[in-house]
């Protein structure tokens, strides 16, 4: 028997509880750092299927080794489900008011178990492979500064993780070289000044035209101050300032996210801002205090890496199951791990047939044919890994 074949119908042996995992962690979502049940879940099923977890002290996430040796691979998957409210007609349907797994991230960790389920059926698979389930990505800072720093991924040669694509068909992995997602900072500019009656504003700092002059100019400020190829997206999301509609008013608060490929241009975005922030209002008479909060840098995916998983993709799925993907200026903390080794994030094809519906989506949803392709593209991809 093939190698891929054996993975084929251990893939197919496993499909059964796999499925019922991720439809049972589907109807009980639960928000970053509080996947408390989801960590039981994905360790009871598990230890079913013959791995031994190991649960963090916390009781959020865990991790699970299959096999031996001193070169080693991982996978990561995420557990978190994000603040919305599922509108899907699905028998197993968020039963958690106001929770929902929009991102498929219930699929992610069902995917996972059943990576490591067929590699510790396998026997020997030449090293050893770390299986990381992690909390919170969905937050700021992600759940991978926190893993990170307890050095889970230490001794790894690389690692790689699935995100689902509802673009893509089942079937259908999507695969690019270099950056794949952006870095997603988050920033608040409080304004501030005398305010005054909106019959004078010469007499007074007019905030809310301030206001107005900053969310207008900054983003073309900062692009004329870098170079012209980096992709940014610095867009405002909220305004709040002001009462009633003849007072201007003593301070005007705005924040928006800053969103980027390029590492150095992450780096310096924080001094960026305020430097352009102090030429916008400064004239006008306003002062301002910046908030910046880091989010996770750029997703850059290793060329060796991206290489060998498409080589092992083609093995089991066929020539034609890897296709290019494309770069999203959405962040991903996954890239926290490649800061430190190298990896690669995969887009993993979900689409159902005749519907069109994006991620963190209320009506969002995966066709679970995906869930077999991503156990047998997952289990071949480490096994070329710790061959490579």
């Amino acid at each position: 028997m093939s190698r891929a074949t054996e993975i084929t119908e251990l893939a197919r042996a496993v499909l059964p509880e796999i499925v019922a995992l991720r439809r049972e962690i589907h109807a009980n979502p639960e928000l970053g750092w509080f996947e408390i049940g989801t960590t039981r879940l994905a360790a009871a099923t598990l230890e079913t299927l013959g791995v031994v977890p190991n649960v963090r002290e916390s009781g959020l996430g865990l991790t699970a080794d299959v096999g031996s040796g001193s070169v080693a691979v991982g996978f990561r998957a995420d557990l978190d489900a994000l603040p919305i409210s599922e509108l899907n007609d699905l028998p197993f349907r968020s039963r958690n008011a106001g929770v929902m797994h929009a991102c498929g991230h219930d699929a992610h960790t069902a995917i996972g178990v059943g990576v490591a389920a067929v590699l510790g059926r396998l026997g020997d698979i030449g090293g050893r492979a770390r299986f990381i389930f992690q909390p919170a990505e969905e937050k700021i800072p992600g759940g991978a500064t926190e893993l990170r720093a307890e050095r889970v991924h230490e001794g790894l040669r690389c690692i790689i993780g699935y995100h689902v694509d509802p673009t893509l068909p089942p079937g259908k992995v999507g695969l690019r070289i270099g950056g794949i997602t952006g870095a997603s900072d988050r920033f608040r500019v409080n304004l501030s000044g005398p305010g005054g009656h909106t019959s004078r504003p010469h007499q007074t700092v007019d905030l809310v035209y301030v206001a107005g002059r900053v969310i207008t100019d900054l983003p073309e400020t900062i692009r004329q101050s870098i170079d012209p190829r980096e992709p940014l997206a610095l867009v405002f999301g909220s305004v709040a300032g002001g009462s009633v509609e003849n007072v201007i008013p003593t301070e005007v608060t705005i924040g928006g996210t800053a969103r980027m490929f390029d590492h150095d241009l992450w780096r310096n975005m924080p001094k960026l801002i305020e430097k352009a922030v102090g030429e916008l209002v400064q004239p006008l008479g306003a002062r301002f205090e910046l908030e910046y909060h880091r989010g996770s840098p750029p997703t850059v995916n290793d060329e060796h890496v991206i290489h060998t998983v498409r080589g092992a993709v083609n093995d089991v799925l066929g020539p034609d199951a890897d296709v290019d993907t494309h770069q999203s200026l959405g962040s991903e903390d996954f890239a926290w791990y490649l800061e430190d080794i190298p990896g690669a994030l995969l887009r993993l094809g979900s689409g159902i047939a005749g519907r069109t519906v994006d991620l963190h989506s209320a009506t969002f949803d995966i066709d679970e044919a995906a869930i077999e392709t991503g156990i047998i593209a997952g289990a071949a991809s480490l096994l070329a890994l710790l061959e490579d």
